[in-house]
């Protein structure tokens, strides 16, 4: 019996035989106890991938489900993950609970995080009207302060309108996270990108980097709060190079594969017409662009790897996976995405979960042999 065994059975009443006696009474009474053969089921190793987390405001809880439903899975480990915005500050709190407290202990901070978030809302004047939460809109198109906020933003700077530059989510990931505990204890490897607003460069901030104001750099709205300043370096949101970056999960990871989990829909079919839209549909593009651009030399390196046309140069050949919601994300308005609403949130939640169920039950087979999304027609 080794140590976990016996850790196991410490504190249990030993066998005893049909007449009573323990095994050893039974050997001094001149009966052999009969051998007892430990069987043991053998331990499927989990399967290692990598994580690209899209940003994408409230959206984000879509990731929460997500990230919740693959926790449960033990067939499944997580080696790298790289993110931005909202998918950043998932990523952070994600790699904290595990470091404190294993799956379940990720399980729980993230569901902390988004209650924060949601009870911050509460006193954020930006709230859905009541004709918006009747028919569960979930949008903020019918919200006068959201109007009028709107307006604010198109004139004036947040240099100019939020003189304090106050940020209602630094307070609540300040409450999430202990970034000190982070960077000394956490084993996922963590890239989080932001934007340089003076080269226009990505910033990548790995686990020793990482602190609370590059995450909010990573989720740095430029119409809606000052750049965070770091080290003489003033970063946006890192959506606008990066969203999110794939080429440090090539270069870091032992692992081929990587799941993007989509916040942000990569196609339309109808044609947007209200400046609304159109800037909503700019907004999508601009912020999928960066991930296109990676997939395409994900597809071109791929292409010479299974030719054979790059000798002994040794690349990776990287495996693609996606977890998405298209249509339900398109259903979505645009001014849903600053809908913090506990009922929002949990609604994207339990979609997030349940595409990843259906990832999971079609896909886990193919994990570590192949990619399970077609790179030229999904992306290129």
């Amino acid at each position: 019996m080794n140590m976990h065994d016996h850790a196991m059975t410490e504190g249990l009443p030993r066998a005893r035989s049909r007449n009573g006696a323990a095994p050893e009474a039974r050997k001094r009474q001149g009966h052999a106890a009969p051998e007892t053969i430990s069987v043991q089921e053998p331990k499927t190793e989990a399967k290692l991938v990598n994580l690209a987390l899209q940003g994408g405001g409230a959206h984000g809880a879509f990731a929460w489900g997500v990230l919740d439903r693959l926790l449960e899975d033990p067939r499944i480990a997580f080696e790298g993950v790289s993110a931005t915005s909202a998918g950043a500050m998932n990523a952070t709190v994600l790699a904290y609970g595990l470091a404190e407290g294993g799956r379940e202990g990720a399980k729980r901070a993230l569901a902390n995080f988004w209650r924060r978030v949601s009870h911050a809302a509460v006193f954020s004047p930006l709230q859905p009207s009541l004709v918006d939460r009747i028919f569960h809109n979930h949008s903020l198109t019918l919200s006068p302060t959201f109007a009028a906020f709107d307006i604010v933003t198109r004139v004036f700077s947040p240099y100019e309108f939020n003189t304090f530059n106050f940020n209602p989510l630094r307070k609540v990931l300040e409450n999430s996270v202990d970034f000190e505990r982070l960077r000394k204890h956490a084993r996922t490897k963590l890239f989080l990108c932001a934007t340089n607003v003076r080269t226009g460069k990505v910033k990548v901030f790995e686990n020793k980097d990482i602190t609370l104001d590059a995450v909010m750099a990573s989720a740095c709205l430029p119409f809606m709060f000052r750049a965070v300043e770091i080290e003489g370096e003033a970063y946006w949101d890192g959506g606008y190079m990066g969203n999110p970056a794939i080429f440090p999960l090539i270069y870091n990871c032992t692992s081929r594969d990587v799941i993007v989990v989509h916040i942000n829909p990569l196609m339309r079919e109808e044609i947007p017409k209200t400046a609304q839209a159109i800037l909503n549909r700019i907004n999508e593009i601009s912020f999928n662009s960066s991930l296109v651009r990676e997939m395409r030399a994900i597809a071109f390196v791929t292409r010479l790897v299974d030719e054979q046309k790059l000798g002994e140069i040794g690349l990776k050949r990287m495996l693609v996976h996606a977890i998405e919601a298209e249509t339900f994300m398109r259903e979505l308005g645009v001014t849903s995405k600053l809908n913090a609403d506990w009922e929002f949130l949990t609604h994207l939640r339990d979609e997030g979960r349940q595409s990843a169920d259906s990832w999971l039950a079609a896909n886990f087979p193919r994990i570590n042999r192949e990619s399970t999304v077609d790179i030229s027609s999904v992306y290129l």
